[in-house]
Protein backbone atom coordinates (compact mmCIF):
# COMPACT_ATOMS: atom_id res chain seq x y z
CA UNK A 1 0.00 0.00 0.00
CA UNK A 2 1.26 3.30 -0.83
CA UNK A 3 2.26 5.61 1.95
CA UNK A 4 0.70 9.02 1.77
CA UNK A 5 2.23 12.31 3.27
CA UNK A 6 0.99 15.56 3.35
CA UNK A 7 3.69 18.87 3.53
CA UNK A 8 3.61 22.52 2.62
CA UNK A 9 6.94 22.45 0.48
CA UNK A 10 9.14 19.58 -0.70
CA UNK A 11 12.60 19.89 -1.74
CA UNK A 12 14.13 17.45 -3.81
CA UNK A 13 17.91 17.17 -3.69
CA UNK A 14 19.93 17.70 -0.28
CA UNK A 15 23.17 19.22 -1.65
CA UNK A 16 24.63 22.28 -0.94
CA UNK A 17 21.48 24.04 -2.92
CA UNK A 18 19.03 21.66 -1.20
CA UNK A 19 20.68 22.37 2.31
CA UNK A 20 20.68 26.35 2.23
CA UNK A 21 16.69 25.87 1.19
CA UNK A 22 15.82 23.79 4.31
CA UNK A 23 18.14 26.74 6.40
CA UNK A 24 15.58 29.45 4.85
CA UNK A 25 12.37 27.43 4.90
CA UNK A 26 13.25 26.87 8.82
CA UNK A 27 13.92 30.51 8.99
CA UNK A 28 10.62 31.80 7.84
CA UNK A 29 8.44 28.88 9.65
CA UNK A 30 7.51 27.08 6.16
CA UNK A 31 7.03 23.43 7.44
CA UNK A 32 9.29 21.21 4.85
CA UNK A 33 10.62 17.90 3.99
CA UNK A 34 13.97 17.28 2.34
CA UNK A 35 14.12 14.06 -0.32
CA UNK A 36 17.50 12.70 -1.04
CA UNK A 37 17.90 9.68 -3.16
CA UNK A 38 22.04 9.05 -1.57
CA UNK A 39 23.38 10.60 1.05
CA UNK A 40 23.75 14.28 1.95
CA UNK A 41 26.08 16.27 -0.41
CA UNK A 42 26.90 12.69 -2.69
CA UNK A 43 27.93 14.44 -5.26
CA UNK A 44 30.76 15.78 -3.11
CA UNK A 45 31.42 11.70 -2.10
CA UNK A 46 31.75 10.25 -4.85
CA UNK A 47 31.26 11.91 -8.13
CA UNK A 48 34.87 13.51 -8.25
CA UNK A 49 38.43 13.01 -8.23
CA UNK A 50 40.30 11.58 -5.32
CA UNK A 51 42.40 14.37 -5.08
CA UNK A 52 39.61 17.19 -5.93
CA UNK A 53 39.38 20.27 -3.33
CA UNK A 54 37.57 23.23 -3.27
CA UNK A 55 38.48 25.98 -5.95
CA UNK A 56 37.77 28.25 -3.57
CA UNK A 57 39.10 28.84 0.16
CA UNK A 58 37.34 27.90 2.65
CA UNK A 59 36.27 31.57 4.39
CA UNK A 60 34.88 32.23 0.95
CA UNK A 61 33.42 28.63 -0.32
CA UNK A 62 30.95 28.19 2.76
CA UNK A 63 27.32 29.18 4.32
CA UNK A 64 27.47 31.87 7.00
CA UNK A 65 28.75 29.91 10.45
CA UNK A 66 29.77 26.86 8.34
CA UNK A 67 32.40 24.61 9.62
CA UNK A 68 35.31 23.04 8.08
CA UNK A 69 36.32 20.01 10.29
CA UNK A 70 40.16 20.28 9.71
CA UNK A 71 40.78 22.97 7.08
CA UNK A 72 41.84 26.83 7.80
CA UNK A 73 39.92 29.95 6.42
CA UNK A 74 42.50 30.24 3.75
CA UNK A 75 43.02 26.36 2.10
CA UNK A 76 40.85 24.99 0.06
CA UNK A 77 39.30 22.14 1.69
CA UNK A 78 39.41 18.30 0.13
CA UNK A 79 35.77 17.37 -1.50
CA UNK A 80 35.02 14.48 1.78
CA UNK A 81 35.64 17.62 3.84
CA UNK A 82 33.66 19.63 2.05
CA UNK A 83 30.58 17.13 2.50
CA UNK A 84 31.16 16.77 6.07
CA UNK A 85 30.83 20.23 6.67
CA UNK A 86 27.79 20.45 4.46
CA UNK A 87 26.48 17.29 6.62
CA UNK A 88 27.14 18.85 9.67
CA UNK A 89 25.60 22.56 8.61
CA UNK A 90 22.47 20.33 8.33
CA UNK A 91 22.61 18.74 11.54
CA UNK A 92 23.01 21.86 13.33
CA UNK A 93 20.01 23.21 11.49
CA UNK A 94 17.90 20.34 12.15
CA UNK A 95 17.27 20.24 8.19
CA UNK A 96 14.09 17.66 8.13
CA UNK A 97 16.10 15.72 5.07
CA UNK A 98 15.17 11.85 4.37
CA UNK A 99 17.88 9.92 2.66
CA UNK A 100 17.66 6.69 0.18
CA UNK A 101 13.80 8.16 -1.02
CA UNK A 102 14.03 8.68 -5.01
CA UNK A 103 11.51 11.15 -6.38
CA UNK A 104 9.89 9.77 -9.63
CA UNK A 105 7.79 11.96 -10.93
CA UNK A 106 5.62 15.36 -10.10
CA UNK A 107 2.22 15.95 -11.35
CA UNK A 108 0.16 18.93 -10.59
CA UNK A 109 -3.22 17.98 -8.40
CA UNK A 110 -6.35 18.18 -10.05
CA UNK A 111 -9.03 20.81 -8.95
CA UNK A 112 -6.69 22.59 -6.51
CA UNK A 113 -3.24 24.26 -5.94
CA UNK A 114 -0.21 21.94 -5.18
CA UNK A 115 1.26 19.13 -6.32
CA UNK A 116 1.34 15.12 -6.02
CA UNK A 117 5.06 13.30 -6.26
CA UNK A 118 5.53 10.00 -6.42
CA UNK A 119 8.31 8.81 -4.63
CA UNK A 120 10.17 5.25 -4.19
CA UNK A 121 8.43 4.80 -0.85
CA UNK A 122 4.74 6.44 -1.20
CA UNK A 123 3.15 9.06 -2.40
CA UNK A 124 3.77 12.69 -0.66
CA UNK A 125 1.23 15.94 -1.71
CA UNK A 126 2.93 19.33 -1.33
CA UNK A 127 1.76 23.06 -2.00
CA UNK A 128 5.37 23.89 -2.94
CA UNK A 129 8.41 22.07 -4.48
CA UNK A 130 11.77 23.50 -4.60
CA UNK A 131 13.95 21.20 -7.00
CA UNK A 132 17.40 21.76 -6.01
CA UNK A 133 18.86 18.68 -7.98
CA UNK A 134 21.55 21.56 -9.41
CA UNK A 135 22.75 21.37 -13.14
CA UNK A 136 25.15 18.27 -13.65
CA UNK A 137 22.87 15.31 -13.50
CA UNK A 138 24.00 13.17 -16.90
CA UNK A 139 27.64 13.73 -18.18
CA UNK A 140 28.08 15.29 -21.37
CA UNK A 141 30.31 12.74 -24.12
CA UNK A 142 30.31 14.53 -27.38
CA UNK A 143 30.08 11.85 -30.02
CA UNK A 144 33.14 12.50 -31.56
CA UNK A 145 35.22 9.23 -31.04
CA UNK A 146 33.26 5.64 -32.18
CA UNK A 147 32.40 3.71 -28.90
CA UNK A 148 33.71 0.93 -30.60
CA UNK A 149 37.39 2.41 -31.22
CA UNK A 150 40.74 0.95 -29.52
CA UNK A 151 40.30 3.56 -26.53
CA UNK A 152 39.16 3.60 -23.29
CA UNK A 153 36.41 6.75 -22.94
CA UNK A 154 35.46 8.39 -20.11
CA UNK A 155 33.81 11.31 -18.34
CA UNK A 156 35.30 13.40 -15.71
CA UNK A 157 32.96 12.78 -13.40
CA UNK A 158 33.91 8.53 -13.17
CA UNK A 159 37.86 9.69 -13.09
CA UNK A 160 39.52 8.87 -10.10
CA UNK A 161 43.37 8.92 -9.91
CA UNK A 162 46.01 8.11 -12.12
CA UNK A 163 46.17 4.35 -11.60
CA UNK A 164 42.82 3.65 -12.47
CA UNK A 165 44.08 4.07 -16.24
CA UNK A 166 45.39 1.76 -18.32
CA UNK A 167 48.44 1.96 -18.74
CA UNK A 168 49.53 4.33 -21.87
CA UNK A 169 49.31 8.39 -22.86
CA UNK A 170 45.81 10.11 -21.92
CA UNK A 171 43.76 12.78 -23.74
CA UNK A 172 41.92 15.14 -21.68
CA UNK A 173 38.82 17.15 -23.54
CA UNK A 174 38.20 20.50 -22.46
CA UNK A 175 40.18 22.81 -20.29
CA UNK A 176 38.12 24.16 -17.13
CA UNK A 177 38.68 23.43 -13.97
CA UNK A 178 38.52 19.68 -14.12
CA UNK A 179 39.85 19.19 -17.63
CA UNK A 180 42.87 21.31 -16.42
CA UNK A 181 43.41 20.02 -13.10
CA UNK A 182 43.03 16.69 -14.32
CA UNK A 183 45.31 16.63 -16.93
CA UNK A 184 48.07 18.32 -14.59
CA UNK A 185 47.87 15.63 -12.18
CA UNK A 186 47.90 13.36 -14.86
CA UNK A 187 51.12 14.86 -15.71
CA UNK A 188 52.57 15.32 -12.64
CA UNK A 189 51.59 11.32 -12.12
CA UNK A 190 54.58 10.58 -15.29
CA UNK A 191 51.76 10.17 -18.01
CA UNK A 192 51.96 11.81 -21.61
CA UNK A 193 49.16 14.02 -21.60
CA UNK A 194 47.36 15.79 -24.41
CA UNK A 195 45.10 18.63 -23.61
CA UNK A 196 42.00 19.84 -26.13
CA UNK A 197 41.91 23.79 -25.04
CA UNK A 198 38.66 25.07 -25.73
CA UNK A 199 37.78 29.35 -25.03
CA UNK A 200 38.15 29.69 -21.68
CA UNK A 201 39.09 32.43 -18.39
CA UNK A 202 41.95 31.64 -16.65
CA UNK A 203 41.41 33.90 -13.78
CA UNK A 204 44.99 34.31 -11.44
CA UNK A 205 44.60 32.02 -8.50
CA UNK A 206 45.91 35.25 -6.21
CA UNK A 207 47.39 38.27 -7.04
CA UNK A 208 49.00 41.26 -4.35
CA UNK A 209 48.35 39.22 -1.28
CA UNK A 210 44.76 38.32 -2.48
CA UNK A 211 42.51 35.24 -3.86
CA UNK A 212 40.88 36.24 -7.11
CA UNK A 213 37.26 35.00 -4.86
CA UNK A 214 38.20 37.93 -2.85
CA UNK A 215 38.80 40.04 -6.31
CA UNK A 216 35.83 39.28 -8.09
CA UNK A 217 33.73 40.31 -4.91
CA UNK A 218 35.54 43.54 -4.60
CA UNK A 219 34.99 44.26 -8.02
CA UNK A 220 31.08 43.54 -8.12
CA UNK A 221 31.86 40.79 -10.78
CA UNK A 222 30.41 37.28 -9.04
CA UNK A 223 27.18 39.71 -8.77
CA UNK A 224 27.04 39.83 -12.49
CA UNK A 225 23.55 39.08 -13.66
CA UNK A 226 24.15 37.11 -16.78
CA UNK A 227 26.87 35.88 -19.47
CA UNK A 228 27.65 38.29 -22.50
CA UNK A 229 26.42 37.53 -25.80
CA UNK A 230 28.88 34.83 -27.22
CA UNK A 231 30.16 34.30 -23.76
CA UNK A 232 28.07 30.94 -22.57
CA UNK A 233 30.45 28.36 -23.85
CA UNK A 234 33.43 30.03 -22.06
CA UNK A 235 34.52 27.60 -19.08
CA UNK A 236 36.93 29.28 -16.25
CA UNK A 237 39.98 27.33 -15.48
CA UNK A 238 40.87 28.01 -11.72
CA UNK A 239 42.66 25.43 -9.28
CA UNK A 240 42.45 25.18 -5.69
CA UNK A 241 45.19 22.28 -6.08
CA UNK A 242 48.56 22.33 -3.63
CA UNK A 243 47.38 25.18 -1.86
CA UNK A 244 46.03 26.87 -4.71
CA UNK A 245 48.03 27.95 -7.76
CA UNK A 246 47.13 30.07 -11.25
CA UNK A 247 46.31 27.80 -14.07
CA UNK A 248 48.60 27.92 -16.53
CA UNK A 249 48.97 25.95 -19.71
CA UNK A 250 51.97 27.51 -21.28
CA UNK A 251 53.78 25.95 -18.17
CA UNK A 252 52.18 22.80 -18.50
CA UNK A 253 53.19 22.44 -22.35
CA UNK A 254 57.01 23.39 -21.14
CA UNK A 255 56.78 20.79 -19.07
CA UNK A 256 56.00 18.05 -21.69
CA UNK A 257 52.06 18.02 -22.21
CA UNK A 258 50.63 18.54 -25.87
CA UNK A 259 48.30 21.82 -26.23
CA UNK A 260 45.42 21.14 -28.55
CA UNK A 261 42.40 23.44 -29.82
CA UNK A 262 38.83 22.19 -29.59
CA UNK A 263 38.23 18.42 -31.14
CA UNK A 264 35.85 18.42 -34.17
CA UNK A 265 36.17 14.94 -35.42
CA UNK A 266 37.70 11.40 -36.15
CA UNK A 267 38.76 9.73 -39.13
CA UNK A 268 40.20 6.34 -39.34
CA UNK A 269 41.94 6.66 -35.71
CA UNK A 270 43.02 10.72 -35.92
CA UNK A 271 41.20 12.65 -34.00
CA UNK A 272 40.81 15.64 -36.17
CA UNK A 273 41.63 19.29 -34.19
CA UNK A 274 40.78 22.90 -34.83
CA UNK A 275 42.94 25.46 -35.74
CA UNK A 276 42.03 27.81 -32.33
CA UNK A 277 44.36 26.62 -30.27
CA UNK A 278 46.09 30.13 -30.22
CA UNK A 279 43.09 32.21 -30.31
CA UNK A 280 41.77 30.20 -27.19
CA UNK A 281 45.09 30.78 -25.22
CA UNK A 282 44.94 34.33 -26.00
CA UNK A 283 41.53 34.85 -24.82
CA UNK A 284 42.87 32.98 -21.72
CA UNK A 285 45.62 35.53 -21.87
CA UNK A 286 43.35 38.69 -22.04
CA UNK A 287 40.95 37.61 -19.30
CA UNK A 288 44.12 37.28 -16.92
CA UNK A 289 45.42 40.25 -17.37
CA UNK A 290 42.11 42.30 -17.61
CA UNK A 291 41.74 41.18 -13.96
CA UNK A 292 45.15 42.26 -12.48
CA UNK A 293 44.99 45.42 -14.51
CA UNK A 294 41.71 46.01 -13.11
CA UNK A 295 42.86 44.89 -9.35
CA UNK A 296 45.65 47.50 -9.97
CA UNK A 297 43.15 50.14 -10.69
CA UNK A 298 41.16 49.20 -7.63
CA UNK A 299 44.24 49.44 -5.43
CA UNK A 300 45.26 52.50 -6.70
CA UNK A 301 41.76 54.19 -6.31
CA UNK A 302 41.32 53.12 -2.78
CA UNK A 303 44.87 53.30 -1.67
CA UNK A 304 45.40 49.62 -0.75
CA UNK A 305 48.58 48.84 0.79
CA UNK A 306 48.86 45.86 -1.08
CA UNK A 307 52.42 43.93 -1.94
CA UNK A 308 53.28 45.17 -6.05
CA UNK A 309 53.46 41.85 -8.40
CA UNK A 310 55.22 42.72 -11.57
CA UNK A 311 56.29 39.47 -12.12
CA UNK A 312 52.26 38.72 -12.79
CA UNK A 313 52.25 40.03 -15.65
CA UNK A 314 54.83 38.32 -17.58
CA UNK A 315 53.86 35.57 -19.56
CA UNK A 316 55.92 32.58 -20.11
CA UNK A 317 57.27 32.23 -24.07
CA UNK A 318 54.43 29.76 -26.68
CA UNK A 319 55.47 26.60 -26.04
CA UNK A 320 56.63 24.25 -29.87
CA UNK A 321 52.62 23.17 -29.59
CA UNK A 322 51.31 26.85 -30.03
CA UNK A 323 53.80 27.63 -32.40
CA UNK A 324 53.07 25.06 -34.76
CA UNK A 325 49.71 23.75 -33.74
CA UNK A 326 49.03 20.26 -34.28
CA UNK A 327 45.34 19.60 -36.34
CA UNK A 328 45.32 15.61 -36.31
CA UNK A 329 46.22 12.96 -33.68
CA UNK A 330 46.60 9.84 -34.48
CA UNK A 331 45.70 8.40 -31.30
CA UNK A 332 47.42 4.76 -32.18
CA UNK A 333 50.73 5.88 -32.86
CA UNK A 334 50.78 8.43 -30.15
CA UNK A 335 49.85 5.24 -27.73
CA UNK A 336 46.67 7.33 -26.27
CA UNK A 337 45.01 4.37 -24.23
CA UNK A 338 42.37 6.80 -22.86
CA UNK A 339 40.41 9.76 -23.43
CA UNK A 340 38.22 11.56 -20.17
CA UNK A 341 35.79 13.67 -22.09
CA UNK A 342 35.78 16.90 -19.41
CA UNK A 343 33.13 18.45 -21.27
CA UNK A 344 30.34 18.93 -18.72
CA UNK A 345 26.84 18.18 -17.76
CA UNK A 346 23.19 18.41 -19.08
CA UNK A 347 20.02 18.96 -16.69
CA UNK A 348 17.64 16.09 -16.12
CA UNK A 349 14.30 17.50 -14.90
CA UNK A 350 11.99 14.84 -16.81
CA UNK A 351 10.18 13.73 -13.43
CA UNK A 352 8.76 16.90 -13.59
CA UNK A 353 5.57 16.63 -15.73
CA UNK A 354 4.94 19.93 -16.50
CA UNK A 355 6.09 20.50 -19.89
CA UNK A 356 5.12 24.84 -19.84
CA UNK A 357 8.07 24.56 -17.38
CA UNK A 358 10.33 24.06 -19.69
CA UNK A 359 12.11 25.18 -22.82
CA UNK A 360 12.54 22.75 -26.09
CA UNK A 361 15.65 21.66 -24.41
CA UNK A 362 14.40 20.94 -21.09
CA UNK A 363 16.04 23.84 -19.67
CA UNK A 364 13.27 25.44 -16.76
CA UNK A 365 11.78 28.48 -17.53
CA UNK A 366 12.30 31.12 -14.33
CA UNK A 367 12.63 34.54 -12.77
CA UNK A 368 15.67 34.00 -9.98
CA UNK A 369 14.29 30.26 -9.46
CA UNK A 370 10.37 30.72 -9.71
CA UNK A 371 9.28 29.23 -12.22
CA UNK A 372 6.01 30.39 -14.12
CA UNK A 373 4.20 27.72 -12.94
CA UNK A 374 2.60 28.41 -9.44
CA UNK A 375 4.30 26.51 -6.57
CA UNK A 376 7.23 25.45 -8.61
CA UNK A 377 11.18 27.01 -7.56
CA UNK A 378 14.53 25.79 -9.04
CA UNK A 379 17.72 25.83 -7.04
CA UNK A 380 21.41 25.16 -8.11
CA UNK A 381 20.77 26.38 -11.25
CA UNK A 382 24.08 28.16 -13.12
CA UNK A 383 23.59 31.70 -13.59
CA UNK A 384 20.57 31.30 -11.54
CA UNK A 385 20.55 35.14 -10.61
CA UNK A 386 24.44 35.80 -10.81
CA UNK A 387 27.53 34.64 -11.94
CA UNK A 388 28.43 33.23 -8.03
CA UNK A 389 25.01 31.02 -8.24
CA UNK A 390 26.45 27.49 -8.81
CA UNK A 391 28.95 27.93 -5.47
CA UNK A 392 28.15 26.79 -2.10
CA UNK A 393 27.95 30.43 -0.83
CA UNK A 394 26.19 31.53 -4.10
CA UNK A 395 23.19 29.39 -3.51
CA UNK A 396 22.97 30.96 0.21
CA UNK A 397 21.90 33.51 -1.26
CA UNK A 398 19.58 32.39 -4.52
CA UNK A 399 18.04 29.93 -1.66
CA UNK A 400 16.87 33.56 0.74
CA UNK A 401 15.05 34.67 -2.24
CA UNK A 402 13.41 31.23 -3.20
CA UNK A 403 12.52 30.73 0.86
CA UNK A 404 10.98 34.68 0.66
CA UNK A 405 8.72 33.99 -2.66
CA UNK A 406 7.45 30.80 -0.84
CA UNK A 407 6.76 32.86 2.38
CA UNK A 408 4.65 35.56 0.13
CA UNK A 409 2.52 32.72 -1.84
CA UNK A 410 1.90 31.24 1.51
CA UNK A 411 0.43 34.48 2.85
CA UNK A 412 -1.58 35.14 -0.06
CA UNK A 413 -3.06 31.70 -0.01
CA UNK A 414 -3.64 32.26 3.62
CA UNK A 415 -5.63 35.65 3.30
CA UNK A 416 -8.96 36.04 4.17
CA UNK A 417 -11.10 39.28 3.77
CA UNK A 418 -11.74 41.05 6.94
CA UNK A 419 -15.60 40.57 7.94
CA UNK A 420 -17.47 43.73 9.03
Amino acid sequence: MAVFESIDTLVVGAGQAGIAASAHLSENDIPHLVLEKDRVAESWRTRRWDSLVANGPAWHDCFPGMRFPSSGPEAFPPKAEVAEALNGFANEHNAPIRTGVEVRSLKRLNGRSGFVVETSQGTIEAQNVVAATGAFQHPVIPAVIPDNSSVTQMHSATYRNPDQLAKGAVLVVGAGSSGGQIADELQRAGRKVFLCVGPHDRPPRAYRGRDYCWWLGVLGHWDIPAQAPGAEHVTISVSGARGGETVDFRRMAHAGMTLLGRASGYDSGKLLIDGDLADNIALGDANYLDMLAQADAYIERFGLDLPEEPQAHELPADPACLINPVREVNLGNEGITTVIWATGYRQDFSWIELPKAFDGNGAPFHQRGVSPEPGLYFLGLPWQSRRGSTFIWGVWHDAVHVADQIEIQRNYREYRPATA
